[in-house]
C-alpha cells in the first residue's frame, strides 16, 4: 500500500503481507533496485514502513521480503517486467499540475 502526503512528494510504502518476515527492503527505480539500500521499518501492528521524497511521475517498486521479491499487492497499479513478474506502480503529482486547469493555483477548472 502506498500513501502520498499533502505536499505531493512525500510517499509512505507499507507492507502489511501475511506471516511475520524477518527484514523487508524497499527496491524501485528509485534506487536502482539495489535490495540492501532502503530497509523498512517494523511498527506495532507487525506491518513495515518506509517514507521516501520523490520527483513527480510514475515510479516502479518492489518489496523484497525475507530474500524474495514481492509486487504490492495492494498497489495502485501494477505493470510487467521483463523477468515475467510484475512491478507495482505508485504515480507522484507534480504539485504544479495538482492544482485544477485555471493555473491560478486555487484548485478549481475554470479556464
Amino acid at each position: 500500500m502506498v500513501t502520498i502526503g499533502n505536499n505531493h512528494r512525500t510517499v509512505t510504502f507499507v507492507f502489511a503481507g501475511q506471516g511475520k518476515p524477518k527484514r523487508v527492503h524497499l527496491v524501485g527505480d528509485f534506487n536502482d533496485w539495489d535490495p540492501t539500500v532502503r530497509r523498512m521499518t517494523k511498527v506495532r501492528d507487525g506491518s513495515f514502513r518506509a517514507r521516501l521524497d520523490l520527483p513527480p511521475g510514475e515510479h516502479e517498486y518492489k518489496f523484497v521480503v525475507d530474500g524474495e521479491w514481492l509486487a504490492d499487492a495492494d498497489a495502485p497499479a501494477n505493470r510487467p517486467n521483463c523477468y515475467g513478474s510484475l512491478n507495482s506502480v505508485v504515480v507522484v503529482p507534480d504539485p504544479d499540475e495538482a492544482a485544477g486547469d485555471c493555473g491560478c493555483g486555487c484548485g478549481c477548472d475554470l479556464p
